[in-house]
């Protein structure tokens, strides 16, 4: 495997700084109940998005799930946008409507963000279908869990992908529970990228702690994708290092597991390799302040906007506006 480029490392670890700390920023705003929405936490996985991230055109399409903060930051959505919309204000990308459950930014590739658990693997595939048909040169990314591949849809948006040959990604983030349900006890295959071999498709599981090999799976899987040679299934191993939700705890995880997740923390590990790369500790911790004062400076901003009013109740709902 060839050794990630200095400028694309250094945006890769941008990316992922900007994922942290943005999620580092809502959970103190909740713990300190100065906002009150459902999130869920992306912390232990930020690696796995801001490297797939990287591997893609400013253009192209990604759909996520209600734990798509990574992707959605990573890929670029403006910041006040995007917290506004979680706040719940009209300056939102969704004029505040769809909250943190469904970030959707086209301008930025983030076409959806999905509440129900698998239902982006299809319309990924209407994406890649359309840009394959169009002939627009655009890769699809779609992520989801561990548990969202038990679901019907799929193992047919999988078969579908493969027969079309359709510019898609599946990135499966198994952080090795369905919710509260541990891996074991929902599947009983040794991997998710095994289950490719049945279509036909290629299939790879990768340490998505690793960024050298999270952002080498992901850069063959796009140039294969926007090549014309079909789909590809990534597993990125990975841990949920806060609850399923915001304010659940690890009651159902065994201490082992929390030892084993705390150990391989993507965080000190990507640290390591941006100082193995003659990166100093100075410009690492410039680029997170920096991050930090553009957080704090969008937040304020967001707080400061007004809901949406009630007009707004029969306004993007129906395809011919309601009087």
């Amino acid at each position: 495997m060839s050794q990630i480029d200095r400028d694309k490392l250094l945006d890769i670890y941008t990316r992922t700084m900007k994922v942290n700390r943005t999620d580092e920023k809502f959970r103190s705003l909740l713990m300190g109940g100065k906002v009150a929405v459902m999130y869920y936490c992306v912390r232990g996985q930020e690696l796995v998005s801001a490297a797939m991230m990287a591997a893609l055109e400013e253009d192209d399409y990604v759909v996520c799930t209600y734990r798509g903060q990574g992707e959605q930051t990573a890929k670029g959505i403006p910041i006040e946008k995007w917290w506004a919309e979680c706040l719940g204000r009209v300056t939102g990308t969704c004029k505040g409507k769809g909250g943190t459950m469904h970030i959707t930014d086209p301008d930025k590739g983030i076409m959806v963000t999905t509440g129900v658990v698998g239902s982006g693997l299809p319309i990924a595939n209407g994406l890649a279908m359309a840009s394959q048909n169009n002939g627009d040169g655009k890769v699809t990314v779609v992520s989801f869990g561990d548990g969202a591949s038990n679901i019907g849809g799929f193992h047919e948006a999988m078969n579908m992908a493969q027969l079309y040959k359709l510019p898609v990604v599946f990135l499966c983030q198994n952080n090795r529970y369905g919710e509260h349900t541990a891996f074991a006890d929902h599947t009983d295959s040794k991997s998710i990228a095994q289950r490719a071999e049945g279509y036909g498709m290629k299939g790879v599981t990768v340490d998505g702690n690793d960024v050298e090999a999270m952002y080498g799976a992901a850069r063959d899987a796009v140039e294969r994708a926007r090549a014309g040679e079909g789909p590809t299934l990534i597993e990125a191993m990975c841990y949920r290092m806060m609850g399923h939700f915001f304010g659940a705890d690890f009651s159902y995880m065994p201490p082992e597991h929390i030892a084993e997740m705390n150990r391989e923390d993507p965080l000190p590990k990507l640290r390591k390799v941006m100082l193995d790369r003659q990166f100093t500790e100075e410009e690492l911790d410039r680029i997170v302040a920096e991050i930090d004062a553009e957080i704090d400076a969008a937040v304020e901003k967001a707080l400061a906007a007004p809901p949406p009013g009630p007009e707004e109740l029969k306004i993007d709902v129906f395809e011919e506006e309601m009087a």
